[in-house]
């Protein structure tokens, strides 16, 4: 145990001391943050279950409302495009300066956003193959893929925000919330069609992204704005919960006739205001909390293989589940109707062993997500002839507007 700690401690060293002097430090820990939030609120709200005969999908805060809380907790998403916005802001004007063009500037970010998904497809192309050749039922297939797959609507809108950066740095986040309010307005209000709520899905996480590409400008250098955006969104996130009707979950409750995320609603966009607020007026306890070495080690190889944990981290949960169908009875916490503070307790039992499951996955895949770091051609040969500080993972970490934001 004493050499796994003083290994630990050379590479955080190594890590701290190869970290460039003007990289900003608390941008990689709300990005970790954020990640955290999605895989462990996927985790706890998503359980599959044997009750009809096959895996079927459902929720505990569709079993048990008063669990709503903890979707604040874990609905992070506008973190991710508050930082998301601020990279790419900051990226496309080094990039300008360097004389980099647009062209060759977005294609290396959506390269590298893309290049994970594909190993995903694939595999669960052949295993969705293999299951259903194996006798498995289309409902159950369908419900796993279902699982896999709808998370990456978010890098779909992750790419288009990205690639229109030009256009929307500088627009200011009250018009992406106008449009927010008036199609709840029609939606709700006037009886309109539901499909005019999937404008949101662009305009709602187009607010965070605003603010983000703010930041990057300096508007939020004193700490004044970000409180009134956490003041503000809170009070008007309580007050459309209360009295306007909306659900007090931010995330999607199997059932449910309204959902906060899909679409997102004004309360998921005044949440996520008062989330940004948060996360902004975090800055500077996070930079202090990055200064120690092992910390920031942490944070920094967790970013360095983001993509490839929120790809990832569903499909480990699922292979824990399905292997769990071969014993001989239903395994509390993993194939149990989520109905009972017993399921919370035996689930939070089964989240090191999703971990484990998810830790294999990186192992497998996460070469996929590194190789499109330019970063990493001919420096790992050199690494050996250089002094231990810049040598192991703060290779990758040389140029912060380069980083994708994994969100």
């Amino acid at each position: 145990m004493f050499e796994l700690r003083s290994r630990w401690s050379v590479l955080a060293d190594r890590i701290d001391s190869g970290t460039p002097a003007d990289r900003d430090r608390a941008v990689d820990a709300l990005r970790a943050f954020a990640i955290l939030g999605v895989v462990l609120g996927h985790w706890l709200v998503t359980a599959l279950t044997t009750a009809d005969g096959g895996l079927g999908n459902t929720s505990p805060l569709a079993h048990l409302p008063w669990l709503a809380p903890v979707s604040w907790l874990f609905q992070t998403l506008a973190v991710f495009f508050l930082v998301g916005g601020h990279v790419a802001a900051r990226g496309h004007a080094s990039a300008r300066e360097r004389g980099v063009p647009y062209g060759v500037w977005v294609g290396q970010r959506l390269s590298r956003l893309f290049r994970p998904v594909a190993a995903v497809l694939a595999l669960w192309a052949v295993a969705s193959a293999g299951m259903l050749l194996g006798g498995a039922e289309p409902g159950t297939v369908r419900t796993l893929l279902k699982l896999v797959l709808s998370p990456l609507w978010f890098l779909l809108v992750f790419a288009v925000l990205t690639a229109a950066t030009p256009l929307v740095a500088r627009l200011g986040p009250q018009w992406p919330l106008a449009v927010v309010a008036g199609v709840d307005v029609w939606r709700f209000g006037f009886g309109g069609p539901e499909w005019i709520g999937w404008v949101n899905v662009a305009a709602g996480w187009l607010v965070p992204y605003t603010l983000g590409a703010a930041w990057s400008r300096g508007r939020f250098a004193g700490r004044t704005p970000a409180a009134l955006l956490l003041g503000g969104g809170a009070a008007a996130t309580a007050g459309l919960v209360l009295w306007g009707g909306y659900p007090a979950s931010m995330v999607g409750v199997p059932g449910a006739p309204i959902s906060n995320l899909n679409p997102p609603t004004l309360a998921a966009v005044a949440f996520g205001l008062a989330q940004c607020g948060l996360a902004l007026l975090l800055r500077g306890p996070l930079e202090r909390a990055m200064r120690r070495p092992r910390a920031w080690a942490k944070v920094a190889l967790m970013n360095l293989s983001a993509m490839t944990i929120f790809l990832w981290h569903q499909t480990a949960m699922m292979a824990v589940t399905a292997l769990g169908l071969l014993a001989p009875a239903d395994l509390p916490g993993l194939h149990t109707v989520p109905d009972s503070p017993w399921w919370i307790a035996a689930r939070l039992l089964w989240l090191p062993v999703f971990a484990a499951a998810l830790g294999v996955c990186w192992a497998a895949f996460r070469t996929y997500e590194q190789a499109g770091r330019p970063q990493r051609s001919a420096a790992p040969r050199t690494a050996s002839r250089k002094p231990a500080g810049s040598a192991g993972p703060a290779l990758t970490l040389r140029a912060p507007e380069e980083v994708t934001a994994h969100a």
